[in-house]
Formats: structure tokens, sequence, C-alpha cells
């Protein structure tokens, strides 16, 4: 199996570049959210209004674990760094690049934090996540593409199709 898979935060592009990314080498695109959506029958936020944060993301863990493709771009949540055994089924399927953005162009970006399926316990920010996150997206990435503010989708796309093709 070949794939390649985009890790970041929410808002950091995963599913727009993915998707471009995709188109650009003939591959297929499959973003993990459905996947838990169709398994649970429920919406993510549906979800994690009435489960809670460890529920959802041992649900993303079997959602993502339950994943056989080739030749894809995956787009997982998040949170998929957050569960060890999802990120070693990525890592096993094909490179893992990390989408790395700044906080405050993801603030920019993200406007219905409560209400977009986003893995965060009562009281935490769009801050406190990326503060926990950023070192797992760090360790699991592959390679790490910079999304700069300002800086066209196309660009990022560029800089994955270089990364890959190098490979």
């Amino acid at each position: 199996m070949y794939n390649i898979t985009l890790i970041g935060m929410p808002g950091s592009g995963k599913s727009t570049v993915g998707v471009l990314l995709a188109k650009a080498l003939g591959f297929g695109f499959l973003d993990t959210d459905l996947v838990i959506q169709q398994q649970e029958g429920a919406l993510l936020q549906d979800i994690l209004d009435r489960r809670g944060v460890p529920y959802f993301l041992d649900a993303e863990e079997r959602a993502v674990c339950s994943v056989r493709c080739d030749h894809h771009v995956i787009a997982p949540g998040g949170s998929v760094v957050c569960r060890e055994g999802a990120m070693a089924h990525l890592k096993a399927m094909g490179p893992v690049i990390y989408l790395r953005v700044p906080l405050e162009e993801l603030k920019r970006r993200i406007h219905n934090l409560d209400s977009r399926g986003i893995a965060l316990e009562p009281g935490q920010t769009l801050d406190d996540i990326l503060t926990i996150r950023a070192p797992l997206y760090e360790t699991y990435a592959d390679y790490i593409v910079d999304a700069l503010p300002g800086q066209e989708l196309a660009q990022s796309v560029a800089q994955v199709l270089e990364l890959v093709s190098a490979q």
C-alpha cells in the first residue's frame, strides 16, 4: 500500500490540500472524519457532546485503523495524533506530512470552534490543543510543510508534491 497522510490542526487545510494533491497525483481522497461518522451513526460534534472526548478519540482510532486503501491521500482529524495505534496504522501505509500553520492563522480560519467537531475538553482553547498536539505532529511527521499566512493552496500542494516525488 502507498498512501499519503496529511496531519495537522483543525483549519490547517488537510482536506483542501488533500483533494488538490489527490487530483495532482491521480489518487483517491479519504477524509477519516466521514469514516467515524459512518461507523458511529452520528455527526462528530454529536459524538463529542454525547460521549465526550476520550470516547471520541477511541472512536477515531477505531475508524482510522479500519481504513484499508491504496494510492489515496488521507486526511484524518486533527486529534488523530492523540492515539498511538491510529498513527502507527497511518505511518505503515505511507508518508505522513504535517501541515504546520501558525496559531494566529488557525484562529483566523476557524470560526465555529464549538460546533465543528473538534476534540476539545470543556474550557480548552485552540491555543491549548496546539500546545498539546504540536509536539505529537512533529514526532509522527515524516515531513513538515509550513503553510504560512497568505500562502496560496497551490504552494502547499507543490511543496507536498516535491517531498513525495523525492522518495
